[in-house]
């Protein structure tokens, strides 16, 4: 590529990224009274998250049976009301011994 094509593919990617975080706010001036609307846009970076997050799990490890018992681990261990570190603990060592020493 030369240098102005990824100038180009710059401002492109500047401009798409803008108009996402822009639009939202000149289309809806007011607070959203909609209760449907509101719980969805809750619940929506948890699920993007989610969507990222779990596919990798299960395939970032050596074997996807480690990344599927950890995942499954590691929700019950949230549900249980462990914190962020120790769930994540929890999970890496789940991992590293069925990776290294089970499987």
């Amino acid at each position: 590529m030369d240098k102005q094509s990824i100038i180009v593919c710059i401002l492109l990617a500047i401009i798409t990224t803008n108009l996402i975080r822009v639009v939202p706010m000149l289309l809806i001036k007011g607070q959203i009274s909609n209760r449907f609307l509101r719980s969805f846009l809750y619940y929506v970076p948890y699920v993007t998250l989610a969507v990222m997050t779990f596919p990798s799990m299960v395939q970032a490890t050596v074997s996807p049976v480690s990344g599927a018992v950890a995942l499954i681990t590691g929700i019950v261990a949230a549900w249980r009301g462990l914190g962020l570190f120790p769930v994540a603990a929890i999970c890496c060592a789940i991992v590293y011994l069925m990776d290294n020493l089970i499987l």
